[in-house]
């Protein structure tokens, strides 16, 4: 009788170990992921800024320079495709998040044009808005690359979690998946043409 008391506490103390065990491996995946998810949403937060300030950019450059109708239509189509390219940060894949950055590099190569033609009107680089909404793009811009750096390190210290033994068991478990990086554009390692 005594034995048998004795392996029935033993069993229920193991079972009581393993369950506080995953509890807590789990809640700790959990918060994990709650960050990756958060740092998502200041990336989104900071690619909205962006594309808030590019209509009142398009409209006080079309004041000064209305034969770049072309220009300004790349930008503002290229604005309605990225905003409109969602990510489920919860369900991210490596696929969808290569199409949210293509969507977004069509915009910064839009913009790159953009601000190449008012190279072309010397009173446009002079006016005061437009000087502050670039000012403001470029701070943007940065604050982008910042977002997006402090998202590949809150994944991947999300991504260790969960590959990492026993963790990855209770990430099977959960249906826990590692989540994409950011990655540099295609043709960003080569460095520009620079001709004068």
């Amino acid at each position: 009788m005594k034995k048998s008391l004795i392996a029935i506490l033993v069993i229920v103390g193991i079972v009581a170990i393993l369950f506080f065990w995953y509890t807590g491996v789990y809640n700790n995946i959990v918060t994990e992921e709650e960050t990756v998810t958060a740092q998502w949403g200041n990336v989104e937060n900071q690619y909205q800024r962006r594309a808030d300030l590019i209509p009142n950019l398009v409209a006080t450059v079309k004041g000064y320079a209305t034969h770049e109708q072309s220009t300004l239509d790349a930008v503002i189509s290229a604005r309605a495709k990225a905003t409109q390219m969602t990510v489920d940060p919860t369900n991210m894949t490596p696929e969808k998040l290569q199409e949210f950055q293509a969507a977004q590099g069509q915009l910064s190569q839009a913009l790159g044009r953009l601000m190449m033609i008012t190279e072309n009107y010397p009173e446009l680089k002079a006016n005061e808005n437009f000087l502050s909404l670039q000012t403001q793009l470029e701070g943007t811009e940065n604050r982008i690359a910042t977002e997006r750096t402090r998202f590949n390190d809150v994944a991947k210290v999300f991504n260790t979690l969960i590959r990492k033994f026993p963790n990855n068991v209770v990430a099977g478990i959960g249906g826990f998946v590692a989540k994409p990086y950011f990655q540099a554009e295609e043709g960003s390692k080569t460095a520009p043409k620079v001709e004068f």
